[in-house]
């Protein structure tokens, strides 16, 4: 993930499911891989993290399981820029300490509403940052509230979804195929 630590951009490795700076052991973060950005400014969990530690999340593609129409199967689909650049993700972090004081540093990936296109797959997308707003959602200087748009949709025209292979619901299945 990118952080802004001191106004300098850090890229670092944080343990995907966000633990509360107050959570007694890591169980929360089993349930806080992902957080509603429509009320992020009200959850205890995130509303001090969302004006001051925001960051972001790279990726070239994201996974989400489709439902067939009996509810017994999934599919997994690709989503990913037409244009296939990286993207990034907004996302919040947080520091915890275990009860021998060792940190342990973690993250969720905000969601909204999903666009047009990722509607047949899942009701949620992730909140994928806008090129002109990356800077802007870094900066803590910058309030949640004067990030107008922050959390909208995506824009559906710039992006693409398509079915892969059910060898990726097993991790057995780890290579190029």
């Amino acid at each position: 993930m990118i952080l802004n630590a001191a106004g300098t951009r850090v890229l670092d490795v944080y343990r995907w499911g966000l633990i509360p700076s107050w959570a007694k052991d890591l169980k929360p973060g089993y349930k806080m891989m992902n957080a509603r950005s429509e009320t992020v400014a009200e959850k205890p969990a995130y509303r001090r993290l969302v004006n001051s530690r925001r960051c972001l999340v790279p990726a070239d593609t994201v996974y989400e399981w489709q439902k067939s129409e009996d509810q017994k199967t999934k599919t997994p689909m690709r989503i990913f820029m037409k244009t296939e650049t990286p993207f990034a993700m907004a996302g919040l972090w947080e520091d915890w300490r275990d009860a021998e004081g060792r940190p342990l540093r973690s993250y969720t990936i905000l969601t909204t509403a999903a666009n047009r296109l990722l509607k047949s797959v899942h009701d949620r997308m992730p909140v994928i940052v806008r090129p002109e707003m990356i800077e802007a959602w870094l900066d803590p200087g910058v309030k949640l509230d004067a990030l107008h748009g922050v959390f909208d949709p995506y824009p559906e025209e710039n992006m693409d979804v398509y079915p892969v292979s059910s060898e990726m619901n097993s991790p057995r299945h780890n290579g190029p195929g």
